[in-house]
């Protein structure tokens, strides 16, 4: 069932496509959308380096897939590639990924490869901005499917983007960080982005 209104889906894009419609709305999806997605991160990866469902595609370099520990219980999440990341192809490799390789390795003590890091949308936003809602919800099974893989037991979402994307909550960073919220049965603490 899964696979054909994916199919189907798929179809009516292609054909939207074909008629010069350079984006549409996102698509509603099913309840249980996970189990139409792989549930395997590498299957999943290579879903999102084929992905043109909006317009961020069309000026990527690279898809900025989640990387780290897959085993790991802390799963950090930023809002989006910057443009050191989308030409590496690799998640928090600019300043931004110095900053947070020193904040895991002198708060937590650990190694940055003991945790794992993705972003809320794969693709780099043009000029650095914030996505924009219709490209997180587009993007948003995506990062839905790689927490479930992962299971984590915390979630540090770094920044508004990403904290008000997992938690649907529009308290402000300032006031929310340091709180604890959830996604799905997981702890979820916001912070500020490192960048």
């Amino acid at each position: 069932m899964h696979r054909l209104y994916s199919a189907l889906q798929l179809k009516k894009l292609l054909i939207q496509k074909a008629l010069g419609e350079t984006y549409t709305q996102p698509l509603p999806t099913l309840q249980e959308k996970s189990t139409a997605l792989p549930t395997s991160l590498d299957k999943l990866k290579e879903l999102c380096n084929n992905c043109y469902l909006c317009e961020l595609s069309k000026s990527r370099k690279k898809v900025v897939f989640g990387k780290g520990n897959p085993k790991s219980d802390i799963l950090f999440i930023g809002e989006a590639p910057g443009a050191t990341e989308d030409s590496v192809g690799e998640p928090f490799v600019g300043r931004a990924g110095e900053l947070l390789t020193k904040m895991i390795e002198n708060v937590l003590n650990r190694p940055r490869s003991s945790v794992y890091l993705s972003n809320i949308v794969k693709c780099r936003p043009p000029n650095n901005r914030a996505p924009t809602p219709k490209e997180a919800l587009t993007c948003r099974p995506y990062i839905f499917q790689e927490i479930e893989i992962i299971k984590p037991k915390l979630i540090v979402a770094l920044g508004a983007t990403a904290f008000n994307y997992l938690t649907n909550d529009t308290t402000p960073i300032s006031k929310a960080r340091g709180h604890f919220f959830t996604h799905n049965d997981i702890k979820v603490i916001p912070t500020f982005h490192p960048s």
